[in-house]
């Protein structure tokens, strides 16, 4: 009896962390979208020393509604800023993973965002 409780309380503390795990893993498609994006920007700005306004400019698809993935739903661009919309099935509410760019001397800095609620499925640099 006693080993079937202390399975009991295994799995009630495991079968969560493991969920979180599958979300973290999924949210790593957006990361990958946001790196392209963040190429496509950075080769733009050290082009034209200013940053691209929109998708087009800073050539990535017109919209961004068509650069989608499994978990990702869309890629935008808005005067340098990136966001990146989830598409993770399982999450009740999506979320958006926002690169702001800073200039400086040395190049871009980048400084990843995303709301509170979502902290649990984001890189720890995602959560400011």
């Amino acid at each position: 009896m006693i080993a079937v409780a202390i399975i009991g309380v295994l799995a009630a503390i495991a079968i969560p962390a493991y969920q979180n795990y599958i979300y973290r893993a999924k949210t790593s498609e957006a990361i990958s979208f946001a790196q392209m994006a963040v190429t496509a920007v950075s080769d733009y700005y050290q082009t034209n020393n200013t940053l691209p306004v929109d998708n087009p400019a800073a050539a990535l698809n017109a919209t961004g509604t068509n650069i989608t993935g499994t978990n990702v739903s869309a890629v935008t661009v808005t005067s340098g800023v990136i966001a990146v919309i989830t598409s993770i099935s399982g999450l009740t509410t999506q979320f958006t993973l926002t690169l702001s760019p800073t200039l400086t001397s040395s190049g871009i800095n980048w400084q990843c965002y995303t709301n509170s609620n979502s902290y649990s499925y984001v890189p720890a640099n995602c959560r400011n």
